[in-house]
């Protein structure tokens, strides 16, 4: 079935795509990866599973991806979230789960901090696949080679080869220096909620040591994390779908 065409919002100049599918709470909050979009496999997944259940669906591109206006080129982790926060408070009501793919995970660890600190404790649970906050630190920066740190220096970027689209990964130095002001890995997280988080075992974009470090910095939290040993970083395929499924049912039963 053919999505719903979405509705635009303006956060800060960017015209942000957002589709909402009505339904109960607690409504379930779909925050894709980088240079991903909202039609993607796992998102579509929640989509259907969501309506089967009768559950509020809510999601968005970032600025510079999918349908939303702007230059990817032009996004950081500050950008993203900044219009991930306005999505979630215009459009969401209730409880939510918040379900971040790769960075969507770093951006769900953001949200909680900030919906908490400005009184909103609507978040419920997090559901975080590949998870990877703090990845410009912790993942890039350290492996960062003479060349690209060159271009860094002199145009602003360099780019990388993807396995996931024709077009390379532009890492930006702006993405870099704000990813350093962003972080969340720096010492305990408290989140006030269950996290669930699902990691491959044969990812190779982001090391299962990164979501053993994360759960190990949850300790007030009651955290769940499942390890699949042959899973990659998309964890698209129909038996991660289904795990996926599960684990979000399980949030919307213990915040129901």
């Amino acid at each position: 079935m053919a999505a719903s065409a979405p509705v635009f919002i303006d956060v800060d100049g960017s015209s942000i795509a957002v589709r909402q599918a009505p339904g109960a709470a607690p409504g379930v909050v779909w925050l894709g990866g980088y240079k991903s979009d909202m039609l993607g496999t796992k998102a579509e997944a929640l989509a259907a599973w969501t309506g089967g259940e009768g559950l509020a669906y809510l999601r968005h591109d970032y600025s510079g991806h999918g349908e939303s206006g702007g230059e990817f080129a032009d996004g950081t982790i500050s950008r993203w979230l900044a219009e991930s926060l306005a999505v979630f408070r215009r459009f969401s009501k209730g409880k939510q789960i918040l379900v971040g793919s790769s960075m969507g995970a770093w951006i769900a660890l953001r949200m909680v901090q900030e919906l908490r600190r400005s009184g909103d404790d609507r978040v419920a649970g997090l559901v975080l696949l590949a998870p990877a906050p703090d990845f410009t630190v912790e993942l890039i920066e350290p492996v960062l080679t003479k060349a690209q740190k060159r271009d860094l220096s002199k145009k602003g970027f360099f780019a990388e080869p993807s396995g996931y689209s024709d077009e390379p990964y532009i890492y930006t130095r702006a993405l870099i220096e704000d990813g350093r002001a962003n972080r969340v890995m720096t010492g305990p997280i408290d989140t006030h909620c269950p996290v669930h988080i699902l990691q491959g075992l044969a990812d190779p974009d982001v090391p299962s040591s990164h979501a053993l470090k994360l759960a190990s910095m949850l300790p007030a939290d009651d955290v769940t994390l499942s390890l699949i040993p042959d899973g990659d970083h998309r964890l698209s395929r129909p038996e991660d779908l289904d795990m996926l499924k599960r684990a979000v049912a399980d949030m919307v039963r213990r915040a129901a």
